[in-house]
């Protein structure tokens, strides 16, 4: 799964504020609550997504690259997921999130997995868009956006 997102804000405050779970529940729809974050934002820093519908995926941060990219993998029950996130500069000001996806699954868990797939990349754009609008501009301010 890929696309795109445009973000008003420069590319080193979109990643930070994407990057940082401790944010993730205010614009991940899925999400009720973020818990048990260890470790500060970078490689390594581990927490646990506790979703609406309950599922509590254990996460990971498994890179970044202040400004430019940032990748988490998640894991449950039979299911793993990784999730890129890669801003770059955009004409006129602001930057473009690109995303991409890869969810698996072990078992019985494989066609949920791919079914999940297929449906996914709506969700994360929109997601996305709504954490540009939070963001705004990074000064505070909401802007309106546009995918690209």
């Amino acid at each position: 799964m890929s696309g795109t997102v445009r973000f008003e804000a420069p590319p080193a405050v979109v990643l930070d504020y994407l990057a940082d779970p401790v944010n993730r529940a205010a614009w991940q729809s899925s999400l009720a609550r973020v818990e048990d974050v260890v470790g500060p934002v970078g490689v390594g820093q581990t927490w646990t997504d506790v979703t609406v519908p309950g599922l509590r995926p254990r996460m990971r941060t498994t890179e970044l690259v202040p400004g430019e990219r940032w990748t988490e993998t998640g894991t449950w029950r039979g299911f793993e997921a990784d999730l890129t996130l890669e801003v770059a500069p955009a004409a006129g000001g602001g930057c473009v999130v690109s995303v991409a996806m890869d969810l698996r699954g072990r078992g019985l868990a494989g066609p949920l997995a791919r079914a999940l797939a297929l449906v996914s990349p709506r969700a994360v754009r929109s997601d996305l868009r709504r954490a540009a609008r939070l963001l705004g501009d990074g000064t505070g301010r909401a802007r309106p956006l546009r995918d690209q």
